[in-house]
């Protein structure tokens, strides 16, 4: 493999009900309009507290903004 590769130290996973399924999916599809409004950085950090996950910056994204 030509090029740098390394593994992440950390990961993020959420998940959703079913009946969320709609949801997701407009989210999806809306995407790239809702981050012209906020960063994915800014909503990451969001979702960490929404869902009441403890973190530390320091094993969060190299973040490129």
């Amino acid at each position: 493999m030509k090029g740098k590769f390394s593994w992440q130290e950390g990961y993020g996973a959420f998940s959703y009900a079913h009946s969320q399924l709609e949801q997701v999916y407009q989210y999806i599809l809306k995407q790239e309009e809702h981050h012209a409004k906020k960063t994915f950085r800014e909503e990451y950090i969001e979702f960490l507290k929404k869902f009441e996950v403890e973190y530390n910056e320091k094993y969060l994204f190299d973040w490129i903004e």
